[in-house]
């Protein structure tokens, strides 16, 4: 971060508005009238030739390499912005001093020369199955940040001197628009998918797609009557476990095993062809929200019905196209992060669908532990009192040896930046989106103030309620949810989860041991010592045998395991 030390340790918005505050009063008193402090965007006819609603940025960088909008992120470079609204092709808009900005306000910037750049993520207008209207980024392949996303546009980079004390306006035309990007290409192993969802796009009032890569099995070709299990790889990416037929680098390997304990792709790919390896196929899923590079795979009254959409479309089509066999036991599903929330859900969820969830290092699923903070008794998700005069900022992230390397509240300020209403396609604002009630407005109702922090308690139990604290869900459901999940349930995270993710998994099994005892049938492997995020207890390869032998344990006496060439 490119902060003092107090300010990287406190993130403090009183503080910079205390110190913008004083460089207002002593401006004032030298100077009749404050100096202009702002950016001229034009939208060039070239670009568009018509209107153009969404999110404006001016992204700020030190360098012209990368380009400023393609280090927008959470590491400190400075970006500033605000909402236009049906910008028409030749005219312009002022962004100034007023707009959120991220680390720091603009008056707040050090005076000196820069590079900048104007972004603008379009937005679409849509009519919702819910009778809502509201703007938000449709993007019918949506799989890359939106700094990629086509249709959206930017600048030019130019240098320029800022110094907010003296004044100055900077001229930028968005000119660029970002072309679609290639369509991924097949293999003889790779194949992709892509479907309209009926559910989805009745839900949103716009087609909306959802989709797969999928690894086949060795020699599927050669055994046409052949039908295979799947493993459903959430949050993998393409192609499945790093799939790839060229050899690895030395410190490839080396990096992929000490810090994640995982084989490279290459590797990868000499299992998935020898003889012993179980013959599935492995599918990573694209589920493009337009909140967010993902949909969390459940239903959710801002998102749509995505868990329906995925377990009654896109498997089914899937399980036709790739001589699946659409039996629970041959189902399983696994994830890390991102797709290890998923993976609970989905087997929570469906329990009757799925035959086993491997579940790594998930995002929180227990709200007691959103991440540092339990939302049903926390009033602020920036700071813990410590005394009556002082509060202690808590983090978002740590290296696996305790140091904080970013707090809520600074994560917070660059969402605020980058969207309104819920629409960042950050990481908090997609938790709030998926799990939150829906608003008067049709946008998502958020659980904490970003300006303040105050955590909204009513929206807290309404994920509650409604099972997205997944340790609540199973806990409330168990009677049900016990019988069916038997030895279905397996756990995988580093005690020093950089995002503090272990802790909703110590809750998870702290709430099995209760309503279930300690010895159910389900297992948790902690990464010690100083393991952090993404850590496997093994490679993906020995994970898929495990798979394997459980799914041919569960398979019916009458199946024909001897085709999955185990």
């Amino acid at each position: 971060m490119h902060l003092s030390a107090k300010y990287a340790r406190t993130g403090n918005r009183w503080l910079w508005s205390a110190a913008a505050g004083l460089i207002a009063l002593v401006t004032a008193a030298t100077s009749s009238a404050a100096p202009v402090t702002d950016f001229r965007v034009s939208l060039s006819p070239a670009a568009s030739t018509a209107p153009m609603t969404g999110r404006l940025l001016i992204a700020i960088g030190q360098t012209a390499d990368p380009e400023p909008r393609l280090a927008i992120g959470f590491n400190g470079r400075p970006v500033y912005g605000m909402d236009i609204s049906a910008l028409k092709p030749g005219a312009s808009v002022v962004l100034n001093g007023s707009a959120v900005g991220y680390p720091m306000p603009l008056s707040a910037l050090p005076a000196g020369d820069y590079y900048v750049q104007a972004v603008l993520e379009r937005y679409d207008q849509v009519h919702r199955e819910d009778g809502h209207t509201i703007w938000v980024p449709i993007h019918p392949m949506r799989d890359t940040p939106f700094t990629g996303l086509q249709g959206n546009l930017y600048s030019d980079v130019q240098r320029v001197h800022i110094d907010s004390r003296k004044g100055f306006r900077v001229s930028l035309a968005l000119t660029h628009v970002i072309p679609p990007p290639p369509p991924p290409l097949d293999t003889p192993w790779i194949k992709h998918v892509w479907i309209k969802s009926e559910i989805l796009s009745k839900f949103w009032g716009t087609p909306i797609y959802m989709g797969a890569a999928v690894l086949l099995p060795k020699d599927f070709d050669q055994h046409p009557d052949a039908h295979y299990p799947a493993v459903y790889a959430l949050s993998q990416g393409d192609p499945p476990y790093q799939f790839s037929l060229t050899p690895s680098s030395e410190a490839e390997k080396k990096k992929d095993k000490e810090v994640y304990n995982l084989e490279t792709g290459y590797e990868f790919y000499q299992d998935w062809i020898s003889p012993a390896f179980p013959r599935v196929a492995a599918i990573s899923l694209y589920q493009p929200s337009p909140y967010f590079l993902e949909a969390y795979a459940v239903d959710s009254v801002n998102n749509g019905p995505w868990g329906k959409a995925i377990t009654t479309e896109l498997i089914p089509y899937l399980e036709k196209k790739f001589r699946l066999i659409p039996q629970p036991y041959a189902r399983v599903v696994e994830g890390a992060s991102t797709g290890g929330w998923e993976t609970l859900a989905l087997q929570l969820k469906y329990p009757d669908f799925f035959g086993g969830a491997w579940v790594f290092n998930p995002d929180p699923i227990s709200f007691k532990h959103w991440q540092l903070v339990d939302i049903y008794h926390a009033d602020n998700m920036f700071s813990v009192p410590v005394s009556p005069f002082e509060g202690e900022e808590i983090p978002f992230r740590r290296t696996s040896e305790g140091m904080t390397t970013g707090t809520q509240r600074q994560l917070a300020d660059l969402e605020a930046t980058l969207g309104s209403h819920g629409r960042s396609g950050y990481q908090l604002d997609i938790w709030m989106d998926t799990y939150g009630p829906i608003g008067s407005d049709g946008y998502p109702v958020l659980l904490f103030d970003k300006l303040t922090g105050k955590i909204d308690h009513d929206v807290a139990n309404y994920m509650r309620d409604h099972g997205y604290d997944l340790t609540e869900y199973a806990r409330q459901n168990w009677a049900m949810l016990g019988p069916k999940l038997r030895g279905k349930l397996h756990f995988v995270s580093g005690e020093m989860d950089n995002f503090y993710l272990n802790l909703g998994v110590y809750d998870f099994q702290g709430m099995l041991n209760e309503v279930a005892g300690p010895d159910y049938p389900a297992d948790f492997t902690y990464g010690r010592p100083k393991k952090g995020h993404s850590w496997h207890k093994t490679g993906f390869d020995e994970m898929i045998r495990e798979m394997g032998a459980k799914i041919k344990a569960n398979a019916p006496s009458a199946s024909d395991a001897a085709q999955w060439n185990y």
